[in-house]
């Protein structure tokens, strides 16, 4: 930092224009990607899902709320673990503040994880979340959307993921998907973003990636090690503090599924 380059507001002007070319180029380039994905073709979802939710068990089609348009945050909480992953939740602390303009635009919000709805209410409660958050416990839906893993899941260590075979360090993964229920009733898969793709809803990183410092994970053991519960920022713990925490193996293994950059 105490290196960097200091020129001249004219110098600097001219800079910056050069770079705001490749700006606005990246975002028509997005743009036509955001244009690309709504062009995907559709999978009708034939199979029957039934989720724990807090008002008794609900099918798929019911988690849309009367709307047209359904997010699926695959949140990473085990059936055994004692809380939800830190890097999940990390993305999860982002949803509240969208939902009532999403709301507007005819679409619904819900997190799905494979823990018991009473672990996940009593994470949530922790967290001070507001989002839906329901329990695929007991079903198929978390492995038909390739972000749980069976044993027989595994073939020499590898896992279906991201579009890839691929060596993965825990049972859980994170994503997002997307459905559409139409006016008979009938709802189809549209669309699913894993690793990487999820980094797009993580407004902090946008905020952290205009800063001089940047992300500033350079130096870390893994990308994101720095990450927390935003109730453990002031704990005092070191920030690599979740490899050395006695937590369950699954708990450490989901820390360390964030850090998989595909």
């Amino acid at each position: 930092m105490n290196d960097h380059k200091i020129v001249s507001h004219d110098e600097w002007t001219k800079a910056r224009m050069a770079l705001l070319a490749d700006e606005k180029a990246f975002t028509r380039q997005r743009d036509e990607l955001s244009r690309r994905r709504r062009e995907l073709p559709w999978v009708k979802v034939d199979k029957q899902y039934l989720f724990d939710t807090p008002n008794g068990r609900k099918p798929l089609a019911d988690l849309f709320a009367g709307r047209s348009q359904l997010i699926v945050y695959h949140f990473m909480f085990g059936p055994e673990w004692s809380e939800g992953c830190p890097g999940c939740s990390y993305v999860s602390d982002h949803w509240d503040g969208s939902l009532p303009h999403i709301n507007q635009r005819d679409v619904t919000f819900v997190a799905v994880s494979r823990a018991p709805l009473a672990n996940l209410e009593a994470f949530k409660k922790r967290m001070g979340w507001k989002f839906p958050w329901v329990s695929s416990n007991g079903t198929d839906f978390n492995r038909d959307f390739n972000v749980s893993f069976a044993a027989e899941d595994k073939t020499d260590g590898k896992v279906y993921y991201n579009y890839n075979t691929q060596e993965f360090p825990s049972d859980e993964a994170p994503g997002l998907s997307i459905f559409h229920r139409d006016a008979n009733g009938d709802v189809f898969h549209t669309y699913s973003t894993y690793g990487r793709g999820l980094e797009d809803f993580i407004g902090a990183y946008r905020l952290l990636d205009v800063v001089p410092k940047g992300r500033d994970e350079a130096g870390l053991q893994r990308p994101m090690s720095w990450v927390r519960h935003h109730d453990r920022y002031d704990d005092n713990r070191p920030l690599e503090f979740w490899d050395s925490i006695k937590k369950s193996d699954e708990s450490r293994a989901c820390c360390k599924t964030e850090q998989v950059r595909t």
